[in-house]
């Protein structure tokens, strides 16, 4: 992971941020539209997000998708 494209990540999609889910590729994603809050960016990208589903899947950076929400 690129130190910048990671430090992007983490301001665009800090703590508390309101996400949309646009793709995931996983059998147990919530479906297409689910709003969550993100927790934490790991060192991978991968965007952690609590979905208001109740899940916890993470976001995989490259792989799934979601938008910023937040206002």
């Amino acid at each position: 992971m690129n130190a910048d494209v990671l430090e992007k990540l983490r301001k665009e999609y800090s703590k508390g941020t309101r996400v949309k889910l646009v793709q995931m590729d996983d059998a147990y994603a919530p479906p297409v539209g689910t709003l969550g809050r993100v927790q934490h960016v790991d060192d991978t990208g991968s965007i952690h997000v609590k979905w208001d589903s109740g899940s916890s899947l993470a976001v995989l950076y490259g792989v799934d998708s979601c938008v910023n929400v937040s206002e």
